[in-house]
């Protein structure tokens, strides 16, 4: 039951948080006076300093509470509750002078006299705050507190104003295929990127998916996922020496031995796992207990994707199982892999939308390529879905960190289906037919063909249609600066063999001269 205080003991419980600067509280106080305002009601003044944005809802519950401390960690001011598990607390929060608005995650309270936890914990903090990607949840800082003589040590992240995948999936239902593609694909960016430095994941997930109000997915609790583990059963670290960390439902077979020796392979597993989820609504493996899920991530085939969800095309489903392959040797071997095969997939298949939304995937997965082979390829017309698998590559050992080389990375062909070697174009449907709907009448084949050259008959709108009308003129502009120079070079010649030849003088009355100037050496005579 809330503790009821009277106004003058609510203001004094304000003062001594520290929340509100004195010169601003005074000034706020004089207006609501000046209003009309209650000034002898607690909660009237409370639901005015709410108005007034000098305090939070969540600031003042706890004021209310008689609590007044606790409000300021380190350089941040504690804003709202985002989240409380058994072991952990995320709060929303700001920086002191900065205002910039963060999220903090509070070490659980019975780790921290553990020194090599400790140390660990602020090890690879560093190293995830080193990342800096548009899929990854940034790490801003470890900071330390003491409070009432116990320590508490807190990660101070970037705040993602949105919701995780689990609790999307949960109000809104089974994504669409577009969207469901377009969240994994941008989840694999993020994981690429932390590979390459080096780090693994080892807790991919739906919640560990944040999706903010553009669409953008970020990758949450990259490489630090076990220092903040919750029961069991929901995050499934084993007591005994913790070798196990994940969770069950999305766990690769490896990491269900030990978790510490996995490589980026396993992340792609989990992924797949978390694709798997987001087309229908549940993980791979739904019955029994933890440990009998944990024996089918390494026993058994989850149920065909396209048996619970009909409207997933085989071209999908294939990536699907590929990710969510046994034995690691057959799945994606980087998550780059996994990435641009989903963009492709979303290529040909997400319709003009989804195209103009994205237009750098387009250009670095098909613009490129198509115009650096129409110049030296020939032969017939096909579309990306005849691009030949990827060999599996041979087993890797716990990546390092390395320094990323992705821009020179050569392009590795798409799993979808053959090709034959010498296609010069790429085909861009927008839409399968039996996926075009009315409302979408311009999700129509896009293709670009180096063998026909011409103008459009309309303005282009999509990105393979600027290639190839931007593709004709430049070939006509370079054919006519090369007539041009070759007239100029002809026309110089020419003025040339009609100069008239210099009479010959006597050499012993020309001086040498290194200017050569003709002129000169006969007024020299």
């Amino acid at each position: 039951m809330a503790l009821k205080l009277t106004a003058e003991s609510f203001l004094a419980g304000v003062r001594q948080s520290g929340l509100v600067p004195a010169n601003q509280l005074d000034e706020a106080l004089r207006k609501f006076k000046e209003a009309g305002v209650d000034m002898n009601d607690a909660n009237t003044l409370a639901d005015e300093l709410v108005k007034s944005e000098l305090v939070t809802r969540w600031q003042v519950e706890k004021l209310l509470q008689g609590k007044f401390k606790g409000f300021i960690l380190g350089r941040y001011r504690l804003l709202d509750l985002l989240g409380r598990g058994e072991m952990s607390s995320i709060y929303k929060a700001e920086h002191v002078r900065m205002k910039r608005r963060c999220a903090i995650k509070v070490l659980p309270a019975n780790k921290v006299k553990d020194t090599s936890y400790l140390g660990r914990f602020h090890r690879e903090a560093e190293a995830v705050a080193a990342l800096d990607h548009p899929n990854i949840v940034r790490a801003y800082d470890v900071d330390m507190e003491v409070e009432a003589g116990t320590e508490i040590h807190f990660l101070v992240m970037e705040y993602v104003e949105g919701s995780d995948l689990e609790h999307l999936q949960e109000r809104e239902g089974p994504f669409d295929l577009v969207t469901a593609a377009e969240y994994i694909r941008q989840a694999a960016e993020g994981l690429s990127h932390a590979h390459q430095a080096g780090l693994i994941h080892r807790d991919i997930k739906p919640g560990n998916l944040l999706v903010d109000h553009k669409g953008t997915v970020k990758l949450l609790d990259l490489g630090l996922a076990r220092f903040f583990n919750q029961t069991e059963e929901e995050s499934l670290t084993i007591k005994h020496d913790e070798k196990v960390l994940g969770t069950a439902d999305y766990l690769a077979p490896e990491q269900a031995v030990d978790s510490h020796a996995v490589d980026a392979r396993a992340d792609i597993y989990s992924l797949g796992c978390t694709l798997y989820f987001a087309l229908t609504g549940h993980p791979p493996f739904t019955d029994g207990t933890l440990v009998q899920r944990l024996l089918a991530h390494q026993t058994k085939s989850p149920p065909p994707i396209q048996k619970q969800r009909e409207d997933v095309p085989d071209s999908l489903a294939a990536i699907v199982n590929r990710m969510m392959a046994k034995r690691k040797e057959d799945r994606y071997q980087t998550a780059t892999d996994a990435a641009e095969d989903l963009g492709l997939w979303l290529i040909e298949h997400g319709g003009n939308q989804w195209r103009r939304e994205h237009p750098e995937v387009v250009g670095r997965l098909v613009g490129l390529d198509a115009v650096s082979t129409s110049s030296s390829a020939s032969g017939t017309t096909a579309g990306h879905s005849t691009q030949p698998a990827r060999k599996a590559a041979a087993p890797i050992a716990p990546l390092q960190p390395t320094d990323s080389r992705a821009s020179k990375r050569k392009r590795k062909p798409s799993p979808l289906a053959p090709i034959a070697p010498e296609t010069p174009s790429v085909e861009l449907p927008a839409s399968d037919p039996d996926m075009r709907s009315a409302a979408n009448p311009d999700d129509v084949p896009v293709r670009v063909s180096p063998s026909s050259f011409r103008v459009p008959d309309k303005r282009p709108e999509t990105l393979a249609e600027y290639l190839q009308y931007y593709q004709i003129w430049v070939i006509a502009a370079m054919v006519l600066v090369g007539v041009l120079l070759v007239a100029g070079v002809g026309m110089q010649l020419q003025a040339t063999t009609k100069k008239p030849e210099p009479q010959p003088t006597n050499p012993a009355s020309v001086p040498f001269d290194l200017s050569g100037d003709e002129n000169d050496a006969g007024s020299q005579n």
